[in-house]
């Protein structure tokens, strides 16, 4: 085996200017997230096992869809209609690995869809095993006194009402084995003053994440989370953070922002047996970054 220097395994210098709107697609983003596509290799750790993936288009969602479908799991994707492009690439390379691909364009900050994407993944793949909660809406913020209600609710409602609702949608559908998995943020644990709203659903997400693991840990279910530190994907310049995208990723202790596809594994892990006494976890993939 070949062991890669963390430090300049990926592009580690700072990311040239570019902008877009929310959501980000893959195809702007210069230069293109690695997701797992060409490296990710399975060893049947999933095999059998339906996943549901909030957030399933690209960045995380997408990495997490791969090796899910490379480790033997059947993968439902959930996304907002203007991603749906980069769904579809998603879904051919879900089936490339042999895996069904079952895409549900819809927005989550609307109760009916949340209800939705789990009945629909249930129902087409006989059950839901592993409830993935990714989706995620952050914007810069000047500072607190310019919030506008729309947008804190905004980030509210898909970072954090959705992920209760989809919950509450599924419990009764997830036997013993089944697993949930939210993605927080090391901004749950130092979080910036540009990202005020953000950071406070990634905390709550945190408390969520052991509230669950109590409440569900005696039918079987486990729940736990991943703390992502700088990752590249179309999140980031969708953002607004432009002029400091040079600097991006550049204070981890590896000098570098992390990949997509770095996430991947731990995701994996947690919705794996080797996991089966991990519940109310949250497991930093930082860069070296402290939680």
């Amino acid at each position: 085996m070949h062991l890669s220097d963390p430090r300049t395994k990926y592009w580690s210098s700072g990311f040239p200017e570019q902008e877009q709107s929310q959501p980000g697609l893959t195809e702007a983003v210069a230069p293109t997230p690695d997701h797992g596509e060409r490296d990710y290799v399975g060893h049947g750790r999933l095999e059998g096992l339906r996943a549901l993936i909030t957030g399933g288009d690209s960045g995380i969602g997408r990495a997490v869809a791969i090796a899910y479908a490379r480790e033997g799991a059947d993968v439902a994707l959930s996304y907002l209609p203007e991603e749906q492009e980069d769904a579809e690439a998603t879904a051919e390379l879900v089936r490339a690995a042999g895996r069904g691909a079952i895409l549900l364009p819809g927005d989550l900050r609307e109760e009916e869809t949340c209800a939705a994407i789990v009945t629909e993944t249930a129902s087409t793949l006989g059950g839901i095993d592993i409830l993935v909660h990714n989706a995620g809406y952050q914007r810069d913020r000047p500072g607190v006194a310019s919030l506008s209600r729309e947008e804190i609710l905004r980030v509210l409602d898909t970072n954090l009402v959705a992920p209760l609702l989809i919950t509450r949608a599924a419990a009764d559908l997830l036997r013993p084995g089944a697993s949930i998995i939210f993605t927080a943020s090391i901004q749950a644990f130092a979080p910036s003053p540009s990202l005020i709203d953000y950071a406070a659903t990634k905390s709550a997400l945190v408390s969520l994440t052991r509230s669950l693991a109590e409440e569900l840990g005696p039918r079987g279910i486990r729940v736990n989370a991943v703390a992502p530190g700088p990752i590249w994907t179309p999140l980031i310049p969708g953002t607004g953070w432009d002029d400091a995208l040079g600097s991006f990723g550049q204070d981890t202790p590896l000098g570098r922002a992390g990949q997509p596809a770095e996430l991947a594994g731990a995701y994996v892990y947690l919705a794996s047996e080797d996991a089966s006494f991990t519940s109310g976890a949250v497991l930093p993939v930082t860069g070296g970054k402290h939680l």
